[in-house]
C-alpha cells in the first residue's frame, strides 16, 4: 500500500505544482486538465482549463493535486490522500472501513484512470 497527499486547489493548482517542482527539483510526470479528459463533455465550459490531476516525483517522494471543479472546489481545511493498492477486492475493503460513519463524496467505482476510484 502507498499513501500519498492529494491537495486541492481553487484554480492555482497548475502554479502551484510549478512552485513545488521548482523547490522540490522534481518532476511533473502527470498533467491533465478536465478540457484533455474523457469527461470533457461533462465539465462546465469554465472548468476545462483547470487541472483535473497532477503529479510530482521528487527524491522518491510523490504529490498529487488538482482543481476541483464546480460544486467540488477545495474547502478550507479539507484533507485528501490517495490511496494506492494492486488489489481491487482490497480498495473495496478499505472503502468500507474508511467510509463507515464518513461523508461519502464519490462510491467507489471504476473510472478511466482506475479499477476502483473514490
Amino acid at each position: 500500500m502507498q499513501l500519498i497527499a492529494h491537495l486541492n486547489f481553487n484554480g492555482n493548482c497548475r502554479e502551484a505544482f510549478d512552485f513545488y517542482r521548482e523547490a522540490f527539483r522534481g518532476e511533473i510526470t502527470q498533467r491533465m486538465t478536465y478540457g484533455e479528459s474523457p469527461m470533457c463533455d461533462q465539465m462546465p465550459p469554465d472548468s476545462k482549463g483547470l487541472i483535473m490531476h497532477n503529479q510530482l516525483e521528487a527524491a522518491g517522494a510523490t504529490l498529487m493535486g488538482a482543481d476541483g471543479p464546480p460544486p467540488h472546489e477545495a474547502k478550507t481545511g479539507g484533507t485528501c490522500i490517495n490511496i494506492s493498492v494492486e488489489d481491487p477486492a482490497e480498495a473495496e475493503r478499505l472503502f468500507h472501513a474508511l467510509s463507515a460513519g464518513g461523508d461519502v463524496q464519490m462510491p467507489l467505482q471504476e473510472t478511466f484512470w482506475a479499477t476502483r476510484w473514490a
